[in-house]
């Protein structure tokens, strides 16, 4: 169901409060609470962010454990550095997908207190301070403003977390509306991707047969059409192969629930193209 990113500094305390939002939810609701992070993975940090490729798979790795574990009943958090705003952007885009809502938990700490909470850790957890020193400098803060950054909780390291007002985030928000981007578009038949081809090529062709005998300013009927097509100026066959396949590249992201339309709806695009 809900994903609780978490965000901040290394050793900012992102996993003390993942582990504290686990726990709250876990008594204070029947769903189970799945923590997804770096840990999990059984990865070396220091190598892998000393490496900009393995970081990358990474956090491809984390992003697609989030994809498998998000559902209608269950609630997600993804403890991680998560300190770039494309990747939160990602996370985001993926949580419109699943239609659920989502909210930011930044554990805002200073770089001094992080680094002292680091030498502090065994030597075997710790980041190398040239690790860490590069990790705090390409940080990118959230920003409340940013709607993959929004609802943002801001924590500072002595904060008791609002556990309230993040389960309303949770539960009483309505989740992101998706985009054409987002959303799988379902093909509105079983055999819609044959008829969109069959029935766009055999206007193709009615098209190119009528231009033998047809002038200029000829009205052309189509198979399967009520409308017919205007011929301004002779169309050769790759501009009308060009203008078959923009338009079912449109067609399958918005597919009709009928396919008797779709001749009409190809004539209608033809005569705005080609005039």
């Amino acid at each position: 169901m809900p994903l609780i990113v978490m965000c901040g500094y290394p050793c900012s305390g992102k996993t003390r409060r993942a582990e504290e939002l686990k726990v709250y939810f876990e008594q204070s609701t029947e769903r189970k609470v799945h923590i997804v992070g770096d840990g999990a993975l059984g990865v070396e940090k220091n190598s892998v962010y000393a490496d900009s490729q393995k970081e990358k798979n990474v956090r491809a790795s984390l992003k697609a454990e989030v994809e498998r574990k998000v559902n209608k009943d269950d609630i997600v958090i993804l403890d991680s550095l998560n300190y770039i705003k494309g990747y939160r952007y990602e996370l985001f885009c993926l949580i419109k997908h699943a239609q659920t809502p989502h909210c930011l938990v930044y554990c805002l700490t200073s770089g001094e207190q992080s680094s002292s909470w680091n030498t502090s850790r065994d030597a075997a957890e710790q980041y190398t301070q040239d690790i860490f020193d590069a990790l705090v400098l390409r940080f990118e803060a959230p920003d409340s403003r940013n709607r993959w950054d929004s609802p943002l909780f801001t924590i500072l390291k002595d904060d008791t977390l609002p556990f309230e007002a993040i389960s309303d985030a949770l539960f009483k928000r309505k989740a992101p509306p998706p985009n054409q981007s987002t959303q799988s578009q379902p093909l509105s038949s079983a055999n819609f991707l044959y008829e969109l081809d069959k029935i766009t090529q055999d206007v193709l062709m009615a098209i190119f047969n009528a231009q033998k005998t047809s002038v200029p300013g000829d009205l052309v009927s189509v198979p399967g059409a009520t409308e017919k097509i205007q011929l301004t100026r002779s169309v050769n066959m790759a501009e009308l192969r060009k203008l078959r396949r923009q338009f079912i590249s449109y067609t399958k992201m918005h597919p009709t629930e009928n396919t008797g339309q779709i001749s009409n709806m190809f004539v209608q695009y033809l005569n705005k193209s080609l005039h």
